[in-house]
């Protein structure tokens, strides 16, 4: 399972860090390709470390667990695509907004960076929210099938 957690994590953090840099670039009035190019890989890197490091499987459960509702319904998937955004989507929006914002000053320009982070991230929060609902159940049954496990016999099986 921890193979299917890896590769899920990679999927999902790629996905999620171009959408996102795509966005935040084109959403900032001044996209180029390295600027770009920046801020995928930093959320990239912000993607990946949270994917180690938060147990999003066991965190899942406990709230569909809380809820008293099964973890791949769509009631599930909706739930657990908030937590995720609410918490990937978070960070990687802080992450691209400081760096934005410090290569803003560095070129002389000025702007709040609460108001630049706040105006970023609840845009972000939507578009993450739509991509981790959509792509997350497609991605799983992809990884499954990759691994060589129906997807069909995970129905009632916790993510590990």
């Amino acid at each position: 399972m921890k193979k299917i957690g890896l590769q899920m994590n990679i999927l999902m953090g790629t996905a999620l860090s171009f959408c996102l840099s795509l966005f935040g670039t084109l959403h900032s009035g001044h996209f180029s390709v390295p600027a770009f190019l920046v801020s995928f890989l930093v959320s990239l890197i912000v993607s990946l470390v949270i994917g180690f490091l938060v147990p999003m499987p066991k965190l899942e459960a406990a709230v569909c667990g809380k809820l008293n509702i099964e973890q791949r319904s769509v009631k599930g998937n909706a739930v657990t695509a908030l937590l995720s955004d609410l918490i990937y989507t978070t960070l990687i929006t802080l992450a691209a907004t400081a760096l934005a914002y410090k290569q803003m000053v560095k070129a002389g320009g000025s702007a709040s960076f609460g108001a630049m982070f706040l105006s970023s991230l609840l845009i972000s929060l939507v578009i993450g929210y739509v991509l981790i609902f959509i792509l997350k159940p497609l991605f799983l049954k992809l990884v499954l099938k990759h691994n060589g496990i129906d997807p069909a016999h995970m129905q009632d099986r916790p993510q590990n």
